[in-house]
């Protein structure tokens, strides 16, 4: 694979809309309040992500498979700290 400034170009675009989900997850864990995230927005992100997952690995992207792949990590953890601490705080 040949890393030319387009192929760096998509790991920077990458790198910085994957981090964005990293303060929700720590906040999310930490406080256990995730009553402002709805489920239907990590399923969506999840699901379309997904999509550019299969799109990277059928173009052989690495740039598309590795932010995809992180995405998708990020989006079901916060799904699943949603499920867990909405069912911790109704019990």
């Amino acid at each position: 694979m040949e890393f030319d400034f387009i192929t760096l170009i998509g790991f920077a675009a990458g790198t910085i809309t994957s981090i964005g989900f990293i303060p929700q997850l720590i906040r999310g864990h930490r406080t256990k309040k995730l009553d402002d995230v709805s489920y239907f927005m990590p399923v969506v992100l999840a699901v379309g992500m997904t999509l550019w997952l299969i799109y990277g690995l059928l173009r052989q992207d690495l740039a598309i498979i590795i932010a995809n792949g992180f995405g998708i990590s990020c989006n079901l953890s916060l799904l699943f700290l949603k499920i867990r601490y909405s069912h911790a705080g109704s019990s």
